[in-house]
């Protein structure tokens, strides 16, 4: 029961409930003010996510790169960086698991995937563990260094795809045959593009999990995360869990870009600009508050939200622009707690007053 007790308290569970409720009603103000009728509106979004199984379908798949990318935030945050280079991450992910795809294409399926899966995850963690690297070594913030390893990944990606792996006339990649996707399951969803990634993905938070509060490395990483310099008097090697922390981070971005080709578009496009999975991330591990299982709740409502937003331009003629006040307006209540516990103060006290008498 203490336990219990412990995780369900107001600040894990409790605030980011009413900072959820604050951001929608935030959004349904919004949308009176334009002459919108906000239960019209949330009536199409729900009705856009859960009203055919090709669209929960679809939902499932918007969420599971979510996931990933929160968790490579969430992780990088909880041993004291700032990941912002996620994006970068998830392209080179991407373009590892394309080039073995298809270097690799006349193998079985059943093998190229694994093999793919690897390469990809290898990438995005070898791209992040150069910015750890530097912070660890040179002491450069990896705030600026992931920041530009963004558009390093970026123009190194399409420069592979384009020089060894472009479709003649397209500006994409050849089509890879190989395929993540759970084929069982696409008359059950109607064709929709559900894969084995989210699969990997619900793996991928317990692992966060078990391993950053059940091992001692994780501890180590958490310890030089609050205060390195005490990790370091206590004997830690502070450089190199920066090094593992990012590694580790970069491999949960990497593997969203892999399932992507591999499980959805089964081909790499020439990007003109950031495809933005890691930017999202950084607003779902806000919302979740950087635990992994608050990442995947996380996830799963950035995704319905963004999702359902074309529901409510359809169904109820609400811009789709919207629904990203109404997700600012819920990272903003959860970042700003002192609001959030502001306004729930007079409640606290009044139980209280009603426990006394």
């Amino acid at each position: 029961m203490d336990k219990l007790r412990k995780i369900f308290t107001m600040d894990s569970l409790i605030l980011p409930l009413v900072a959820i409720i604050l951001g929608l009603l935030v959004g349904a103000v919004v949308m009176l003010i334009g002459g919108y009728n906000p239960l019209t509106a949330y009536g199409a979004l729900i009705q856009r996510v859960i009203g055919n199984p090709y669209d929960f379908g679809e939902t499932i798949r918007q969420i599971t790169p979510l996931i990933f990318t929160g968790l490579a935030v969430a992780f990088a945050f909880r041993s004291g960086m700032f990941n912002i280079g996620a994006d970068g991450q998830v392209l080179i992910g991407m373009t590892s698991a394309t080039a073995v795809s298809l270097s690799l294409s006349a193998l079985p399926s059943a093998v190229v995937v694994p093999l793919a899966v690897i390469a990809g995850g290898l990438g995005g963690g070898l791209w992040a563990a150069i910015a750890g690297y530097l912070k660890a070594k040179r002491g450069i913030n990896e705030v600026i260094t992931t920041i530009m390893l963004n558009w390093t990944a970026l123009y190194l990606s399409n420069y592979v795809i384009r020089h060894f792996f472009l479709l003649k006339g397209q500006n994409r990649s050849e089509n890879i045959e190989a395929s993540a996707a759970m084929t069982f399951l696409n008359e059950v969803f109607n064709n929709a593009r559900i894969h084995w990634g989210t699969l990997v993905a619900l793996l991928a938070a317990a692992f966060f999990f078990i391993y950053l509060w059940k091992t001692k490395q994780g501890y180590e990483m958490r310890s030089v995360g609050l205060n390195p310099n005490a990790a370091e008097y206590a004997g830690m090697n502070v450089g190199r869990n920066v090094v593992k922390a990012m590694f580790i981070s970069g491999v949960f971005a990497g593997l969203a870009g892999t399932f992507e080709v591999l499980g959805v578009f089964h081909y790499q496009s020439v990007f003109a600009a950031s495809p933005g999975y890691g930017f999202d991330g950084i607003a779902v591990a806000l919302l979740g508050m950087n635990h992994p299982f608050g990442v995947v709740l996380g996830a799963i409502l950035y995704g319905v939200l963004t999702y359902g937003a074309a529901g409510m331009s359809f169904g109820a003629g609400v811009p789709p622009e919207l629904i990203k006040i109404v997700i600012g307006s819920i990272i903003f209540f959860i970042a700003a707690q002192g609001i959030v516990k502001l306004i729930l103060k007079p409640l606290v006290m009044k139980r209280k007053k009603e426990k006394v008498l």
